[in-house]
């Protein structure tokens, strides 16, 4: 069959968690199926990355993508709209003609619309099966429930409603959703129509090629890797920074964090007791620092999904200190597999557990190895692919009994 993909991110280099997904879902899907790539690009990419894709794809093309622009002329018509206004105000005229043009010549049997970004694209395919992959609403549903003002809570509100109103309405077009664990499923049958299935498809790790990296651990340096950039990553680092690390440093004074990723952008000047801490941007060879920490933190207290760097972390036998938040949606065996602390004299403790005792860290190096196993992009991939496939078939049989007057409606 022929796959249309349709992502709001042009996926190599694999350099942030939702590019990891989409390259290893492209190529599982290459394994059955002629796929095309159709996709927004924050940059334009190289032609080294446009090659590495079309070692997989039959076709790649791309978009310059534009992001949000809250004070625009059309964010601000969107007010008056019942479609987000996000969604008013990124649309690409561009990108619509490409999938027309595409889904015209080429004839696809399936698109898929990687995020939300991408629904509008993929309602412009007629006659196909659709799927609306990773479709996360933890974010936008919890800045509601937890707005503490008054004006606040009414503009979130509003955001979530107007987005729950455009997913029931749109949705209903598709054959199929996927999101990432279990809280994203609960949450997402709330709003999806309950005519459409709404399958886990877990973010995953690269199993082998994170075997490879052989590094020895260095004693009192923990690691986050995220780019500060993102609201969710500064907040764990002013929680870890104010709250945990001077408990930590207080009796274990030679630890040093190290912070990678992007720091364009965010105010690291607000970021307290900075203290044997290391900014070091963003690096090329990120799995080679991780393994070569003692343990890494993930003290996350918001956002949605599950956190690619806890499973990287674990493939590649580092520790991991976490918040519930921080592994949510991971199957995971706490004090074993990973250590779940949520009050900072906790989250200390467990991180200086783990800096004083190499046996305790070894064993739950082990412990994460294996567990890694669990979220190999092989067979998660694998999993995917089936559950699409089986879809479009069922599909097809529902369609031709319709048709042939056998199917009671």
């Amino acid at each position: 069959m022929r796959v249309l993909f349709l992502s709001r991110w042009f996926p190599f280099p694999t350099d942030n968690g939702s590019k990891i997904r989409v390259y290893h879902l492209l190529k599982s899907l290459a394994d059955q199926h002629e796929v095309a790539l159709l996709s927004f690009a924050n940059e334009p990419p190289t032609a080294a990355a446009v090659q590495v894709l079309r070692e997989i794809c039959s076709q790649v093309d791309f978009v310059s993508y534009k992001g949000f622009q809250t004070n625009s002329v059309r964010a601000r018509l969107g007010f008056l709209s019942p479609t987000p206004r996000s969604l008013i105000d990124t649309f690409s005229a561009e990108m619509a003609e490409k999938v027309k043009k595409v889904s015209g010549q080429w004839k696809p049997d399936i698109v898929v619309a990687s995020q939300l970004d991408m629904i509008p694209y993929a309602l412009l395919v007629r006659d196909v099966f659709r799927v609306a992959e990773e479709i996360e609403l933890t974010v936008p549903y919890e800045a509601y429930i937890k707005a503490s003002h008054l004006p606040a809570k009414l503009r979130k509100g509003l955001t979530w409603w107007k987005l729950s109103a455009y997913l029931r309405r749109t949705l209903s077009a598709f054959q199929l959703c996927t999101v990432v664990s279990s809280p994203e499923q609960t949450l997402a049958r709330r709003v999806i129509p309950s005519t459409v299935p709404v399958e886990v498809i877990p973010n995953g790790v690269d199993v082998r090629s994170l075997r490879s990296v052989s590094r020895e651990p260095q004693p009192d340096v923990l690691i986050y890797n995220g780019a500060l950039s993102y609201y969710a990553n500064f907040d764990a680092m002013h929680f870890f920074l104010s709250a945990i690390f001077p408990r930590i440093l207080e009796r274990a004074p030679k630890t040093t964090l190290l912070i990678t990723g992007n720091t364009q952008g965010a105010p690291i000047e607000q970021l307290p007791n900075r203290k044997n801490v290391v900014f070091t941007g963003y690096v090329e060879d990120i799995h080679a620092v991780v393994g070569a920490s003692w343990a890494l933190v993930a003290p996350l207290r918001l956002g949605g999904g599950t956190r690619l760097k806890v499973l990287e972390a674990l493939a590649l036998g580092v520790p991991v200190v976490a918040t519930s938040k921080g592994v949510e949606g991971l199957d995971l065996e706490q004090d074993k597999e990973v250590l779940v602390a949520d009050t900072p004299q906790r989250f200390a403790e467990a991180t200086l557990s783990l800096l004083t005792d190499p046996a305790l860290r070894n064993g739950l190096s082990l412990a994460g190895r294996r567990a890694a196993n669990r979220y190999d992009w092989n067979g998660i991939g694998r999993r995917f692919n089936q559950i699409v496939t089986e879809g479009v078939s069922s599909s097809s049989a529902k369609s031709a009994a319709i048709e042939s007057g056998n199917l009671v409606r």
